[in-house]
């Protein structure tokens, strides 16, 4: 597949990395229902050095009917052009959703990098096709997530006894690196600071929504 040709990307040296989030709120507030045409909202925040710097929110709906597995077919068109309106690019950016861990090997994480041509990391709960056993208790500690025989990502513990999460490698980035970026971002909370800022957004740009009801 082209993703498997493109160039690997490589945190730059000599300056602060630059990580993006993405997430989107559905209207009912879960990922795993509805139908084509749903109301939603999507943030993306840049973050750098700790500091959000800059974002945007937008609301739209989505354009498919939820499917296990055909997530980009849903949320693709309303995340990308909510990251297509930032006003600084994110050398890397973190995507609530799988990467390479997915049955086809190009989860919505995937399509979203080569949609807007910055690298991605795919950051999800639990993994979708791989198989991995539980990291040790540390932060740092991982352990393997391999699909169809491939290394795909890592169970990845960013707090010490605290619940993993899976990072999988996404457009232009390798599982390890992935986990680097990951790690790096989860200084203080279980979830990378960008995807939690992100989702922050989305969710009161909902409630908002929400609030003021149909026009």
């Amino acid at each position: 597949m082209a993703a498997d040709r493109a160039a690997p990307w490589r945190p730059p040296e000599g300056r602060r990395l630059r990580v993006g989030g993405v997430f989107a709120a559905p209207l009912h507030g879960l990922a795993g229902v509805g139908t084509a045409a749903d109301p939603a909202w999507a943030a993306a925040v840049v973050v750098e050095g700790g500091e959000v710097v800059d974002e945007v929110v937008a609301a739209g709906t989505f354009t498919a009917p939820y499917q296990p597995g055909y997530l980009a077919l849903r949320q693709l068109p309303l995340l990308e052009r909510t990251v297509r309106a930032l006003r600084s690019t994110p050398d890397v950016l973190l995507v609530n959703a799988t990467g390479r861990d997915h049955p086809r090997r190009a989860g919505l994480a995937l399509h979203l990098g080569a949609a807007v041509g910055i690298p991605t990391i795919g950051v999800t709960d639990r993994a979708l096709a791989a198989a991995a056993a539980g990291p040790g208790p540390e932060r740092g500690d991982r352990s393997e997530l391999r699909w169809d025989g491939r290394l795909v990502g890592f169970r990845l513990r960013t707090r010490a006894s605290v619940r993993p999460v899976c990072v999988s490698a996404g457009w232009r980035t390798d599982p390890v690196t992935a986990a680097g970026v990951v790690l790096a971002m989860c200084e203080v909370s279980r979830t990378p600071l960008p995807l939690r800022e992100a989702r922050r957004r989305a969710r009161e740009a909902r409630s908002r929504g929400q609030r003021r009801g149909p026009a």
